[in-house]
């Protein structure tokens, strides 16, 4: 890409395959040539994203019914109606099981 020396537009090619400023006017003297290239990059395989290692609930001292573990995720929800309070859920760090609490 070429900008015009006296008003700093761009360069293009007019109808008549000649260079000109596509704001003055002005034509740059000798051969103009547009050239593009790219580079394409080949990607290695597919990743596979752990889902446990994402995790960025908070961990909180509560047991678990099924496996009595004293550590669980918590997060919270507006399931009900916007006037009442929200759901907490838990899920066990170790079996996974996942339960309700209603506020």
């Amino acid at each position: 890409m070429e900008f015009c020396p006296k008003c700093g537009s761009m360069i293009v090619m007019a109808d008549n395959n000649k260079a000109a400023c596509a704001k003055c006017g002005y034509k740059p003297k000798g051969k103009f040539k547009i050239q593009s290239s790219e580079n394409i990059e080949k990607k290695e395989g597919i990743r596979i994203i752990d889902e446990k290692k994402l995790n960025t609930y908070p961990i909180v001292n509560h047991k678990c019914a099924k496996c009595k573990n004293k550590e669980s995720y918590f997060w919270t929800m507006q399931t009900r109606a916007a006037d009442e309070s929200e759901t907490k859920f838990y899920k066990c760090t170790k079996c996974e099981h996942t339960w309700r609490e209603y506020r």
